[in-house]
């Protein structure tokens, strides 16, 4: 190619050599190429190709070996709860480190970029182990896994039905399907897949801001010292919320709960109710929590709904908006169809009797306005993919529409970028949650949610045969197990009986509740050391609460040392087993005795 210079230093050629440029199989292909379109046709390799191949697809190809490289993270059998080989830093990567990073200068190989990219796993915990159960953090189902791995290819956008088309079909699907697990009308509701329960729970306040305060409040603010009342259980996203919403956090109030059963009390609620009635103040939402993560505490729903009705809101402020925090209680629901008198899942009575009453316990959401279902709680579906859901779609999506775009066109029926907070939203949530629902169906949620509350008995059962150990919430009847261990020779049960109800023991409850938070700190350590301790294997990876509950003689919370600290059990994955929590308990005892050395 003859190169012509611009005066500005570009080059010039002609259209002909342009169009020769892309010439694959004649005498114009010979033509020499401009750096550029060199590297612009070199780099079309690590896009997907837009045709179906006739031969291996080379996004397939780099997708197996990155497969396998992410499977080479795992440990053999037996080994640590982590993915790699080398111990990990006891305080987490030197994250000081990624301030170093700069562009590089040339382009590099995808192959060395998926390399690199499998790196940094090194050292995340395996969700997937048997001894691995922190949290309320499942691992990712592979339904769920591989459709959430399709949008990432072709990239749908939930803004739009013309940038997602059938995709789109995912979040109203999933919608119905949820909407009709409430007792909904699924042709009257509608949902929206964000970010997070935290996303929900702001759609939820923006919702019942809008509803409460009016049209104008998107104009011209939150001028107006509205309330939202909540549990004292009640998630701590509330102060996101207010805070990101314009609120502010003073306007939250909280609702005491049961000392027992940690159920927002209605009693103070119809007083906190009245007292703002009778003020003239408007209350925007009653949020109720549907399943804390530890208490598995969930409100009283129908008797809410009934107050909210009996106190609403003084002209000219609208209706309070009802917003159920389900994001870890929502599964309870596909118990509907349950057949309790004949079980045919064969559940152990007392656990037949626990999944009843989780499902009583929700089945009062249908009288929410609005509700928000994490799936990547207990829906085993990856990070994030949570679904907001509300009850009346003419009414939301009037309130939250704005003036559409210039440049975007509505070609289909389903236009969801006019309402939501995002505006363009990946299909990756849509396609995880209702790939899940998909699998799963009634059965296998209630094979799943039955199963880790057969686990956790069965943990209970192994603690009430050891003395220095209790269990701390053996009436509640979730899927987490809280217990206490005590130095060797001591009466467990006893003293932590004496320790809740007796202020003369408050010495003796600080000096145990240090011992928890050692005990834990020591099961971290060797669980990111990676070795074997003793004959009881590699170390579990759980966490501690430091705040279950109040002792009685601290039922205000106004001491913040009188609370009640607890190892936790969290088992959300399938490869959990009786194995799992005998070493469990046998290393919870080891790392008693190791800190008590010292």
């Amino acid at each position: 190619m003859q190169k012509r210079t611009h005066g500005n230093g570009g080059i010039i050629i002609s259209t002909i050599e342009f169009e020769a440029i892309w010439k694959e199989n004649d005498a114009l292909s010979q033509v020499p190429k401009p750096g550029w379109a060199k590297r612009w046709l070199h780099m079309r390799k690590a896009f997907p190709s837009p045709y179906r191949p006739t031969t291996k697809d080379p996004l397939a190809e780099e997708i197996e070996k990155a497969i396998k490289r992410l499977d080479n993270l795992k440990p053999e059998n037996p080994g640590p709860a982590y993915l790699g080989t080398e111990p990990t830093d006891l305080e987490g990567p030197n994250y000081a480190e990624a301030e170093r990073a700069k562009l590089c200068d040339m382009l590099a190989e995808i192959s060395d970029v998926v390399k690199e990219s499998v790196g940094l796993f090194e050292g995340l915990p395996n969700w997937n182990h048997p001894l691995t159960m922190p949290n309320v953090i499942p691992p990712a189902n592979i339904a769920a896994i591989i459709a959430a791995m399709m949008t990432e290819v072709f990239s749908p956008n939930i803004i739009e039905g013309e940038y997602s088309w059938k995709v789109a079909a995912a979040e109203l699907e999933s919608a119905a399907m949820l909407a009709r697990l409430v007792g909904w009308d699924p042709y009257t509701s509608r949902g929206l897949y964000t970010f997070g329960g935290s996303g929900c729970y702001f759609y939820g306040l923006k919702y019942a801001l809008t509803r409460v305060l009016g049209l104008q409040s998107r104009l011209t603010g939150i001028r107006t010292d509205a309330k939202i009342l909540v549990s004292q259980q009640g998630h701590y996203c509330r102060e996101n919320a207010t805070d990101w919403s314009g609120l502010g956090m003073d306007n939250i109030v909280e609702v005491k709960t049961d000392i027992h059963t940690n159920a927002m009390d209605p009693k103070n609620l119809e007083e906190k109710l009245k007292a703002f009635h009778d003020q003239g103040i408007p209350v925007v939402s009653v949020i109720c929590t549907m399943g804390t993560t530890d208490a598995n505490a969930f409100d009283p729903v129908a008797n809410v709904r009934e107050l909210i009705d009996k106190y609403p809101n003084p002209a000219p402020y609208g209706k309070t908006v009802l917003y159920c925090d389900s994001v870890v209680g929502w599964s309870w629901l596909t118990f509907a169809k349950y057949n309790f008198a004949e079980n045919p899942l064969n559940f152990k009575k007392k656990i037949l009797s626990e999944i009843r009453r989780n499902y009583d316990a929700v089945k009062g959401m249908v009288y929410a306005d609005a509700i928000g279902c994490d799936f990547h709680k207990v829906g085993w579906a990856p990070y994030n993919c949570s679904l907001f859901i509300y009850k009346d779609r003419v009414e939301f999506e009037y309130l939250m529409r704005r003036p559409g775009s210039q440049y975007l066109q509505e070609r289909t029926s389903y236009n969801p970028g006019l309402y939501t907070l995002e505006v363009s939203r990946s299909g990756s949530y849509a396609m995880a949650g209702w790939a899940t629902l998909k699998y799963f169906g009634y059965e296998g949620f209630q094979a799943v949610l039955g199963g880790i509350l057969e686990m956790q008995h069965y943990l209970r059962q192994k603690i009430a045969q050891c003395e220095d150990i209790v269990c701390v919430n053996p009436d509640d009847y979730g899927l987490v197990t809280l217990f206490r261990v005590y130095p060797e020779g001591t009466k467990a049960q006893d003293q932590y009986n004496q320790e809740l109800n007796r202020f003369e023991m408050m010495d003796e409850l600080k000096r145990n509740n240090e011992l928890q938070q050692k005990v834990a700190d020591q099961l971290w350590n060797w669980f990111r050391n990676g070795d074997k301790h003793s004959e009881f294997g590699y170390a579990p990876y759980i966490s501690y609460t430091s705040g279950f509950r109040p002792t009685e003689y601290n039922r205000d919370k106004k001491d913040p040392d009188a609370v009640i600290y607890a190892l936790k059990s969290f088992p959300m994955n399938l490869n959990i087993d009786a194995k799992s929590m005998q070493t469990l308990i046998e290393m919870v005892r080891a790392a008693r005795d190791e800190v008590s050395k010292s």
